[in-house]
């Protein structure tokens, strides 16, 4: 029997279940940390951001740092994805504790959309 289909990185799509865990890099090939989610818009279809573990690398604790989407492009030979993003940067990111994420009017969105348009 073949594989899963979304277990194939010559594939174009990804199933959500299987982003998190997927290794993120930058552009040298260093591991950055681990998809830990993603958040899709409900009305788009869209995903917009990918909640990030940046591990012992930057000891940041338990917060989740979201990254847009955007800035993520998936590298078949990492088989992960690779964010241009500096350390400091990644850094100086906003974090938030997994309550914030839930709540309704998603003040975070901004916040994180103005740092990494800022930053880009």
């Amino acid at each position: 029997m073949g594989h899963d289909p979304a277990d194939r990185t010559d594939m174009r799509l990804i199933a959500a279940d299987k982003v998190e865990g997927v290794s993120v890099y930058n552009p040298q090939g260093d591991k950055l940390g681990t998809v830990e989610n993603i958040f899709i818009d409900k009305r788009s279809g869209q995903a917009e951001f990918a909640t990030m573990a940046f591990g012992g690398l930057l000891g940041m604790g338990e917060n989740h740092y979201p990254l847009p989407w955007s800035l993520l492009t998936y590298d078949t030979d990492q088989d992960g994805f690779v964010v241009a993003l500096d350390k400091e940067t990644l850094e100086g990111a906003p974090g938030f504790n997994k309550s914030r994420f839930s709540e309704a009017d998603y003040s975070w969105r901004d916040e994180v959309a103005g740092y990494f348009g800022a930053a880009h």
